[in-house]
């Protein structure tokens, strides 16, 4: 029964990261890692497994998109480059920053997204 109840809040979970990168683009991410840090993870590894998460989720909300006609891909495409850059330096970053940084961090860049999305 506990083993129920835990895949069940997991799958809840699920659905709400889902649901946000759906309305939002990829901000479920930013969902994903509080919901995967109470599923017991540590900060490090809800980080990295919240791409985990997002990368097939962001996958059906792209072609979703596309099949509606919302999405330009050549539009996208001049982000890519400079994204997969990202992505590399913030991998390498993730495993040199202590925990406790890495979580205030994550906390300031939620707060400053959180008050640029209400004053823009």
């Amino acid at each position: 029964m506990k083993n129920f109840k835990k895949n069940i809040k997991r799958s809840l979970g699920g659905v709400l990261i889902g649901v946000i990168n759906g309305l939002l683009g990829s901000g479920g991410g930013m969902l994903a890692v509080p919901v995967l840090k109470r599923a017991g993870f540590d900060q490090r590894k809800a980080q990295a497994n919240a791409i985990a998460v997002i990368l097939p989720i962001s996958i059906v909300s792209c072609v979703m998109y596309l099949i509606r006609g919302d999405v330009n891909l050549t539009d996208g495409w001049s982000f890519l480059p400079g994204g997969i850059l990202g992505a590399v330096i913030g991998t390498f970053l993730l495993s040199k920053i202590p925990t406790n940084i890495l979580r205030k961090i994550f906390a300031a860049f939620m707060i400053w997204a959180g008050v640029r999305l209400l004053t823009k």
